[in-house]
């Protein structure tokens, strides 16, 4: 490849990564890294990559491990290294080897953190790096006979703080020890406090670096992105030939997105820029789980088509949409979705496919005017494109007369007649003179957004 290639290549890949750019800023992130992660040659690429991230603007939490560092410690005092149910045994012993070994992790990576040399991605960066009793703990106390001593578990995390921090442009370095009002200190699960802390916050995602690339199927291919739903039928099923590491992400990525945060992901730790990849590619390097934007919706049934011929009439009347029949909407019902409240429908659209094209028709998408300006719309939208990628379909395109703009918003570009099917073409109504807008779907930023 020559050099005009090179740079050909580079200004494509950066035009591409602008929305996700776009989409990130004044985004929170919780990044969970493990102690093992830390002692490798790739960690300090790592960190230059997560100050990437935070001069981009994304507000990161960082949740770091020391599992190795701590047993590396025990080992060299002849200390017993102790776990009950996958749980360390802090014992008084293990309490000091965990504070050295946390105190050492925790100023390696505030200095990386702060390094600024030029002729290096750090050049420039002046990254504050804020720490503290951020998380309060309690003990686990004696769990089926056994006295867990320092062992804790997370009992409130100061959000308020944190958020100050993060609004201040501080990346906020959290370590696995948690304090308690008497003051006592406690061991904690890392993924534990990464988890809660995402929860708690709110967090748009939480990033946990995986010894793997991820989620795989049964033929050992890599499972790009998962539903709630998917993820539990997947734990249910494949526990077994799970990795340990894996099954423990994927069970802390069900938790974070069942109490509220967007997006899970699972990178693998062994590859240079795997953050980066994952973040700014449509299809991205791991497994996602995605906290469940489509609560609501669903298939609509022959039981919903009073409700939609009630939701579309107005718009009929005024010759916003073309008049559907009952009989018609009847027969077309498998095709549509709706989202019902307390009982109504207050949102509705169907997705008309013509596979053998890998092309299909938005059609009817109505959101009840109680109900606008809450991003309904954009979330049934959503919805249907990811029904039309499982069924194989490329591209969406849509007939319109008044919502050129809103359609235009959501990546729809401006196309001619001549575009579409010809079965299509043939049902095109002159007078309507509606305005086609396709959108290509392997171009879409839902992924990781």
């Amino acid at each position: 490849m020559n050099d005009n290639e090179t740079k050909q290549r580079f200004v494509k890949w950066f035009r591409n990564a602008a929305p996700y750019i776009n989409a990130f800023r004044d985004r929170t992130f919780v990044l969970l890294v493990g102690g093992e992660t830390l002692s490798e040659a790739q960690f300090p690429a790592l960190v230059h990559d997560i100050a990437l991230l935070n001069s981009l603007g994304v507000r990161l939490v960082l949740v770091h491990g020391a599992r190795p560092q701590i047993e590396q410690r025990l080992r060299a005092d002849g200390a017993e290294i102790r776990y009950v149910d996958g749980l360390r045994v802090t014992d008084d012993t293990a309490l000091a080897c965990v504070k050295e070994a946390v105190g050492s992790v925790r100023v390696e990576i505030e200095a990386l953190l702060s390094m600024g040399l030029a002729n290096s991605p750090m050049a420039g960066a002046r990254i504050r790096v804020a720490s503290g009793n951020f998380v309060t703990a309690r003990p686990l106390g004696v769990r089926k006979g056994t006295d867990f001593c320092h062992t804790g578990e997370v009992r409130r995390v100061d959000t308020q703080a944190i958020n100050q921090q993060l609004a201040e442009g501080a990346i906020v370095l959290l370590s696995p020890l948690g304090y308690s009002p008497t003051g006592e200190v406690f061991n904690l699960s890392a993924e534990e406090v990464a988890t809660t802390v995402a929860a708690e916050l709110a967090s748009d995602k939480l990033i946990m670096l995986v010894d793997g690339n991820g989620l795989l199927d049964g033929r050992g291919r890599l499972v790009h992105e998962l539903t709630l739903d998917e993820a539990r039928a997947f734990l249910a099923a494949e526990t077994a030939s799970m990795p340990p590491d894996i099954e423990h992400a994927l069970r802390a990525a069900v938790q974070a997105c069942t109490r509220g945060v967007r997006r899970a992901h699972l990178i693998n730790r062994h590859i240079d820029g795997a953050l980066l990849q994952e973040l700014f590619t449509r299809d991205g390097v791991g497994t996602m789980v995605a906290g469940d934007p489509f609560e609501g919706i669903r298939r609509a049934t022959i039981d919903d088509v009073g409700g939609i011929l009630e939701l579309i009439a107005p718009l009929e009347a005024d010759g916003i949409l073309v008049r559907r029949s009952r009989e018609v909407l009847e027969t077309e019902i498998g095709k549509f979705v709706v989202v019902e409240r307390d009982d109504a429908i207050i949102a509705c659209a169907g997705l008309y496919p013509c596979v053998s094209e890998r092309l299909a028709e938005l059609a009817c998408l109505v959101v009840h005017p109680d109900y606008q300006g809450e991003a309904r719309a954009s979330t049934v939208l959503a919805y249907l494109e990811r029904e039309a990628r499982t069924q194989g379909i490329d591209r969406l395109f849509v007939l319109t007369t008044q919502a050129v703009h809103w359609f235009r918003e959501q990546g729809f570009e401006p196309a001619e007649l001549s575009s579409l099917p010809v079965e299509r073409q043939a049902l095109y109504n002159l007078q309507r003179n509606s305005k086609v807008l396709i959108k290509e779907l392997a171009t879409d930023v839902a992924r990781t957004a």
